[in-house]
């Protein structure tokens, strides 16, 4: 089972944030015309974790991000992200989504 970084975060006002890149991201800042994407530890976090307690986390989200195929198609297969809502950055898929 693959692993990617994952962080997560309960907000004040009672949002839980899932964050997930694929592992060989990190660190990196992807580019794509005038779009800078900084792929940081601080944000998506120092441990690599299974894709199914990706999922799990998922679940209780409210807010989530994610970039990479690993983490994208993690969260596509589990019926989280649609694959029209799916960005791409230097070729590296990314999504997010809100629960309201």
């Amino acid at each position: 089972m693959p692993n990617v970084y994952m962080r997560t975060q309960e907000t004040h006002d009672g949002h839980y944030i899932v964050a997930m890149c694929d592992e060989p991201l990190l660190g990196k800042t992807l580019i794509e015309g005038n779009v800078k994407f900084n792929v940081s530890r601080e944000f998506y976090g120092e441990e690599l974790v299974d894709v199914k307690t990706c999922v799990e986390h998922l679940n209780k989200a409210t807010i989530a991000n994610m970039v990479g195929s690993t983490s994208v198609k993690t969260a596509m297969k589990a019926g989280f992200v649609h694959e029209q809502a799916v960005a791409y950055i230097e070729g590296h898929p990314h999504a997010q989504w809100v629960r309201l």
